[in-house]
């Protein structure tokens, strides 16, 4: 793994990364600076070994989280989690019956030498999904910078849209309507892309798809269905929408509810995601896997915030439902010294080992990366590469492409 610092720059890249659903591409810093969210010159090189490697460490990683879902499941660990009751009887029945789920984002800790590290599992509603699956793919075959991409990720959700769906379709006897659903929460258009491009993959699994406002979405009170605004029942709905606010909000159990019968709405990602995209996981399974000599080479020690040891004085302390970097603190010798700010921690914090990410330093500052392995359909199908100035990656964080074999 090395950043090159000088790669090729396209004319005209930022209307062409644009035209390939980055809108959201111009940030504006707290000190009001806008800059691209895009890096166009930079890349990261990985060998295809490296790749190799990194697909296997991934697929382990998916199967370390089933069986810690299973352990949740299996011992009634929901309180410990931080997961409301409400939500507790769906995650069950969905951790049984396997509907519909089609992708999820591991977020490494890599340096090229040896194992990555988990830092998190973005299971529920990961973003960041144009850039690697579209964007990053348009800038490898213009550039014609290195030899291949990681980047299985279209190919891989068309077919899973067509294999969930099409189980979908044997066991309830009706061909599914898809609709993809984003709130108006989103100003930036990152979360109207990401359903945009999903639209896509849909239509190419051969389904039909309709784009949908969440606050739009309505409740039958007659027969507890739900519909969009031209009355169409939600036969599978892909939601961009997390599980965490969903079920806190007024139709939270009404969703439940109406998931939990026959011809009721199929949700995409299904409930039992909570069991991942909160970072109680990550004590989860470095109780169940730290005396593993192989496979805790894949994760770092981590505790709920009241377990940890006394001992500790280097350490990240971070929120179970938190996003990008809001209420993450970095601790060195028992102090905080790197914060950022939010509205989370009131449902509890975990703490896990401090281990700086790599520094792949250049002549504008440090660069500091963390690889978003993605799985769709439970396998390994492709990469997008974060890159911070500081410890902490944040929604001011750069997109940089890579490459394999560019040497």
């Amino acid at each position: 793994m090395r950043r090159v610092e000088a790669g090729v720059v396209r004319p005209g890249w930022e209307a062409e990364i644009e035209s390939s659903g980055l809108v959201y591409n111009r940030t504006t810093t707290p000190g009001g600076d806008v800059r691209s969210y895009w890096r166009e010159g930079p890349y990261y090189d990985f060998t295809s070994d490296e790749v190799a490697r990194l697909e296997g460490w991934v697929s382990q990683l998916f199967e370390m989280c089933v069986a810690a879902g299973d352990h949740v499941v299996e011992n009634d660990l929901f309180d410990r989690m931080g997961i409301p009751l409400i939500a507790r009887s769906g995650i069950r029945a969905t951790w049984e019956g396997e509907p519909p789920s089609v992708y999820g984002r591991f977020d490494l800790r890599y340096d090229g030498s040896g194992p990555p590290k988990l830092l998190e599992f973005n299971a529920d509603t990961p973003t960041g999904l144009v850039e690697a699956a579209v964007a990053q793919w348009n800038w490898h075959l213009f550039t014609g910078q290195g030899r291949d991409q990681w980047n299985a990720l279209h190919e891989k959700l068309v077919a899973a849209w067509q294999r969930n769906l099409t189980r979908w379709e044997r066991r309830t006897g009706v061909r599914p309507r898809v609709h993809l659903a984003w709130s108006t929460s989103d100003v930036s258009g990152e979360d109207r892309m990401t359903v945009a491009y999903l639209m896509d993959t849909v239509v190419q699994a051969g389904y039909e798809a309709v784009e949908v406002v969440v606050e739009d979405i309505a409740l039958d009170s007659g027969d507890g269905r739900f519909y969009d605004p031209a009355g169409r029942h939600l036969d599978v709905v892909f939601k961009l929408y997390p599980w965490e606010w969903l079920v806190d909000d007024e139709f939270g159990a009404a969703v439940l509810a109406d998931a939990a019968r026959p011809g009721g709405t199929t949700w995409v990602e299904p409930v039992y995601k909570m069991l991942w995209s909160t970072k109680a996981l990550l004590p989860v399974l470095w109780r169940l896997f730290g005396g593993d000599p192989v496979l805790s080479q894949l994760l770092l020690p981590a505790y709920f915030a009241d377990e940890m040891p006394s001992s500790w004085r280097d350490y990240v302390r971070k929120p179970l439902w938190g996003r990008e970097g809001a209420n993450v603190e970095i601790v060195r010798d028992g102090r905080v010294v790197t914060s950022l700010p939010g509205r989370y921690g009131t449902e509890g914090f975990v703490v896990q080992e401090f281990a700086p990410l790599p520094d792949f330093a250049g002549v504008d500052g440090p660069h500091h990366p963390v690889l978003g392995a993605w799985v769709v359909d439970g396998e390994p199908a492709g990469l997008g590469i974060r890159e911070s100035d500081g410890l902490i990656t944040d929604n001011l964080s750069f997109f940089v492409p890579h490459t394999v074999d560019a040497r």
